[in-house]
């Protein structure tokens, strides 16, 4: 067998690819191809091992071995040098191949005269489907050009084997059987709810029709482009505002950039398309070996490694494809489940709700962008979903349990039956809710209690009828900011807050103003970069350095709410001197509308967020400049804690409902309570019927929470008696447990309240 000429191995494909849509059986297309393969490459002996059910590899075509061993020969996976190749799914180059430990000699083959071998994998996404094995009876080592030339045949007998023309299909599908079968996986819940429908890649995958190049210069420079355009992209993704900080997004981001500036990548995809083939089939045999590695790696780092160069082969086959965009404008089936790596609140927002049942991530935290909007959608969202995209492909059947975190990839007939059972549970509990949407939410001993939801987007309001929510106790500003590529002009912020006041009608509205920075990242305000963005330049920080913006958005409420009542809160106040800075940007806007002669609110009323403990320190200060106080929950106990809650190391460490934080609140309500000025509750922690009932127990009369918690918070008061748990929270706070969770839920066991 000779060195292969630059030449050489793109004619010899021409000629494969012709073979293959000739005339005759599949069977008599395979041997005529491995005779053209055997004459071109000047070898004595060209074998086509498949392989079959039960990971056995069946002698399927050869010339120059004995024909009576064809369909006779067999090797289980891992078994002789054929084996050893589809086990391993790696080249085998052998002087002598009787040398090898694994040689095993089958005598119908009558092989023994010979002595050279080289053997590589048949690979169909990243899958051994067969084993393309040259020999000659002299013993040299065969040049790794020659390795190239048969690697690069077998694609095109991967697609000959992959078609089902040559083996009943269902045997493909055999082989794929720890994939396909049913795979559960835990992640984090983000937002609650069952869904149960078709997979939707966001970043859809590229099929490559093309194998063969037509002109080989033209798919080198095609090459050349789309990893120029594939680094720019990484770098300009990478010094956006959006990836300014440290976190999992800029990590992974980190590791494209390593990988897409490899020599030795590049330098592979470039040798592929030397052999023949187009760019983008290039790229998938790269990316098909590479996760064929994959399958084989135990060590989570290396299986990380490799799955970022995956990813990264995918956009680079966008790039080369031109099909950069997102599934959101393709055809979506009736049930569509978007899985996805990472997306954007805009980028959720692109799909059609009618046909969207639920998202799962491999990255996400309770309080990004997308958990919120997803949560204002009343939509099923898992993240944190370890190797979800390595599992799961468009098409495949998956349950989302927004309850508990988990995934079902291909699920079985009874856990379908099972969660579709839970689904009709939950619709039967949604409509008892609704019956009673109109019912106040009055505690049996006469407390009344207001339940407010949360809201961030027009897609929001709605809930407010469906759900007979008492108002929106916090209006999210930033998120019109978050998904707008510019800053909104006046008229469009105007626009949006007369919209939630039309709403809204008689009922209350909380306007927060922007709450930007940490995770909020808006890209056109430029920013540098903090070590500990949480606790830095954020929210009212950020807006009394850049008071612009901040009275650019009082005056776009003061003009949505002309002639009605107008409230809104400043977020992250640390210390009174911030809220007073603030309250004089609404004067000074207030007065320019006065000496323009501009209609203004009816009433005013002023608050702010109690995010920062040592603002709590302060409200002996801080009360007699406000009207009103609504506590941060999700911010405030992460700060007592000092405590990451979206660091899955220490996720659960922590309990809200620890007798420190019970106490701590009901020192801010009894605060506010002594000054007559209104306190409420908006974070997560208000969602929850166990919680809630625990801050009912403490004081607190107004509650506001997503949408769809208002039902099942609701059936917990009518049921609850105020005053008895106030009777039996003083005990529970002079616990030394971490926790006194479990206490509540007996007590609302043996008092028949709904948790």
């Amino acid at each position: 067998m000779n060195a292969v000429s630059a030449g050489g191995p793109r004619l010899l494909l021409r000629r494969l690819h012709e073979a293959m849509a000739g005339p005759g059986s599949a069977q008599q297309r395979l041997d005529y191809i491995t005779r053209i393969i055997a004459a071109n490459l000047v070898a004595e002996v060209c074998s086509v091992y498949v392989a079959r059910r039960g990971d056995v590899l069946e002698l399927y075509s050869t010339e120059g071995l004995s024909a009576e061993a064809v369909h006779l020969t067999q090797l289980k996976f891992g078994e002789g040098l054929i084996g050893t190749i589809a086990a391993s799914a790696e080249v085998l180059n052998l002087t002598e191949a009787a040398s090898h430990p694994k040689f095993v000699y089958r005598p119908e083959t009558h092989e023994e005269i010979y002595h050279s071998f080289l053997g590589v994998p048949i690979l169909h996404g990243g899958r051994v489907i067969g084993v393309l094995a040259v020999q000659n009876r002299t013993e040299r080592h065969y040049a790794q050009e020659e390795v190239e030339a048969l690697q690069t045949i077998s694609m095109v007998l991967a697609e000959m084997v992959g078609s089902g023309d040559l083996i009943d299909p269902e045997e493909l599908s055999d082989g794929e059987s720890v994939r396909r079968q049913p795979h559960r996986r835990q992640g984090m819940s983000l937002s609650e709810g069952i869904a149960f429908g078709t997979v939707v890649l966001h970043e859809p995958r590229i099929h490559v029709d093309k194998l063969i190049a037509e002109d080989a210069e033209q798919e080198r420079r095609r090459l050349s482009k789309g990893i120029s355009e594939l680094r720019t992209t990484i770098e300009g993704m990478l010094s956006s505002p959006a990836m300014a900080f440290d976190g999992e997004h800029r990590e992974v981001l980190e590791a494209y950039k390593m990988f897409a500036y490899d020599v030795g990548w590049s330098r592979r995809l470039e040798e592929a398309v030397d052999s023949g083939l187009t760019a983008e089939a290039a790229v998938e045999r790269i990316q098909s070996e590479d996760r064929s590695r994959m399958d084989r790696v135990e060590d989570p780092y290396l299986r990380e490694r490799l799955h970022d160069l995956e990813d990264l082969a995918h956009r680079l086959l966008r790039h080369l494809t031109g099909r950069a965009g997102t599934a959101a404008h393709n055809n979506l089936p009736e049930d569509a489940i978007v899985v996805a790596r990472a997306m954007g609140p805009a980028e959720l927002l692109d799909y059609d709700r009618k046909r969207l049942r639920g998202v799962a991530l491999e990255e996400g935290a309770p309080t990004s962008h997308v958990a919120i909007v997803a949560r204002a959608l009343d939509l099923p969202l898992v993240g944190r979903v370890d190797g979800l995209l390595e599992r799961a492909d468009e098409g495949d059947h998956m349950v989302i349990d927004g309850d508990t975190g988990q995934v079902i990839i291909q699920p079985s007939e009874e856990v379908v039956a099972a969660y579709s059972e839970s689904m009709k549970l939950r619709a039967a509990k949604q409509a008892e809710y609704a019956a009673h949407r109109t019912e106040k939410a009055v505690t049996r001993d006469g407390v009344e209690i207001s339940l407010q939801m949360n809201a961030g987007l027009l897609v929001d309001l709605p809930h407010l009828e469906e759900t007979g929510a008492d108002g929106i106790g916090l209006f999210r500003t930033e998120l019109q900011f978050m998904v707008s590529a510019t800053l909104p002009r006046l008229q469009v912020q105007a626009d949006l807050y007369s919209a939630v006041l039309d709403a809204a009608a008689d009922r209350p509205v909380v306007f927060r103003t922007l709450d930007i920075g940490s995770d909020k990242v808006v890209p056109y305000i430029r920013r540098t970069k903090e070590e500990n963005p949480a606790l830095g330049w954020r929210a009212v920080r950020l807006a009394l350095d850049r008071p612009a913006l901040l009275r650019y958005q009082i005056r776009a409420l003061l003009m949505a709410a002309a002639g009605r009542q107008l409230n809104f809160m400043f977020p992250m106040v640390t210390d009174v001197s911030e809220f007073l800075a603030a309250r004089a940007m609404l004067d000074k806007e207030v007065d320019r509308f006065e000496r323009l002669g501009r209609d203004l609110p009816a009433r005013t009323r002023v608050g702010c967020m109690l995010e920062v403990p040592a603002l709590a320190w302060q409200l002996k200060n801080l009360l007699p400049h406000l009207d009103f106080v609504s506590i941060g929950s999700n911010d405030l106990i992460q700060f007592l804690f000092a405590w990451d809650r979206n660091n899955p190391r220490i996720a659960n460490r922590y309990e809200v409902l620890s007798p420190m934080v019970l106490s701590f609140m009901r020192d801010i309500i009894i605060k506010c309570d002594a000054a007559g000025v209104p306190v409420s509750l908006c974070g997560e922690m208000s969602g929850h019927p166990v919680e809630a009932m625990a801050l009912i127990g403490l004081g607190l009369r107004t509650l506001s929470m997503a949408a769809s918690s208002l039902g099942p918070v609701k059936m917990m008061i009518r049921r609850l008696d105020a005053g008895e748990l106030a009777s039996h929270l003083p005990g529970l706070m002079e616990s030394q447990n971490r926790s006194v969770r479990e206490e509540l839920c007996g007590f609302a066991e043996a008092h028949g309240v709904p948790i």
